[in-house]
């Protein structure tokens, strides 16, 4: 008889989409969690089936509105009542990421918030995909298991066989991910130098590098409004690009993203399901990382090495 904890996987109302997926690729079933709302808006929320002793995976990304953070942190609280035998919190997106550190006086480090939260409520580990900062890892005193989207999204690149092919990054910040991706497609890079004069708005942009004849992918972590993504690939074409795509891991498109990249110079958009989108068209592309996280679970459950697995 085996003293192996079972497995048990949950989801929260916001990623149920891609835990079927992972689920199915487990060969398990999605466990049953009843969710109520109180009319003033307060939930409430029981598991429906026996977690004690069980190694439990709740997964839930973490995009706005705030209510998809707090409806995992009260599964963690609910499954550590409940006598799970250890609770990994499945993050794919990881909200609040981009407050990282103290940039100027009197802000909240939001990203440290969270990770206090959801090691508070009780998580054994958490697993995460393409962080805005890696230093986040840091925030948490429980192991953190971080994938990369290159490992979908390279195959997928060689598979479109472009020539002449150079990788971008839309600003300073992203220039060591941009090499990772060069270095796996055996080209060069670029970089777009930005300057925000607040927030999701950019004043200037230009290329540091030539573009002229290439076929460019740009690549990053998020993209929330798109402006600097349409910005990019259309100040690209103007300096003779022949093509701009985008490989972009988790699609926030808030605002009017959609149709700044319906209007923008931009070939297609390539983006993960870590967050649903709202909207569907013939430029965007999407890639599921269910593969990548089923991978992962497994791998921990029989206590394998998972660093061979992924590439950045």
């Amino acid at each position: 008889m085996s003293n192996k904890p079972e497995i048990k996987i949950f989801s929260g109302r916001a990623s149920r989409y891609l835990t079927e997926k992972i689920a199915q690729k487990l060969g398990v079933d999605v466990g049953k969690v009843n969710f109520f709302d109180f009319s003033d808006g307060e939930m409430q929320l029981h598991f429906d089936e026996s977690v004690r002793g069980a190694y439990v995976y709740l997964v839930q990304s973490t995009f706005s509105p705030i209510s998809n953070l707090f409806e995992l942190l009260l599964m963690i609280d609910a499954a550590h009542r409940a006598s799970a035998y250890k609770i990994a919190a499945v993050v794919p997106y990881f909200g609040y990421g981009r407050q990282d550190r103290k940039d100027k006086p009197r802000v909240a480090i939001g990203a440290k918030l969270i990770a206090n939260m959801l090691t508070a409520a009780g998580i054994s580990r958490i697993m995460t995909m393409d962080l805005h900062a890696d230093q986040i890892q840091g925030f948490f005193d429980v192991p953190v298991d971080h994938l990369y989207a290159s490992s979908i999204f390279v195959p997928y690149l060689k598979e479109l066989h472009l020539e002449n092919l150079m990788v971008a990054s839309p600003d300073m910040g992203g220039t060591k991910r941009a090499n990772a991706y060069a270095n796996h497609l055996g080209t060069g890079i670029t970089v777009c130098h930005k300057v925000r004069s607040k927030p999701n708005e950019i004043s200037d942009m230009r290329i540091i590098g030539d573009v002229k004849d290439k076929n460019i992918i740009i690549v990053d972590d998020i993209i929330d409004t798109a402006g600097t993504i349409a910005k990019a690939a259309d100040l690209m074409m103007e300096n003779g690009a022949l093509s701009v795509r985008a490989a972009i891991t988790h699609p926030v498109l808030s605002g009017r993203a959609y149709e700044k990249i319906q209007n923008s110079a931009l070939k297609e958009l390539i983006v993960t399901d870590s967050i649903p989108l709202k909207y569907t068209n013939d430029r965007i592309t999407v890639l599921s990382v269910a593969g990548l996280f089923a991978q992962t679970i497994s791998k921990i459950q029989n206590n394998q090495s998972i660093s061979s697995s992924f590439i950045l």
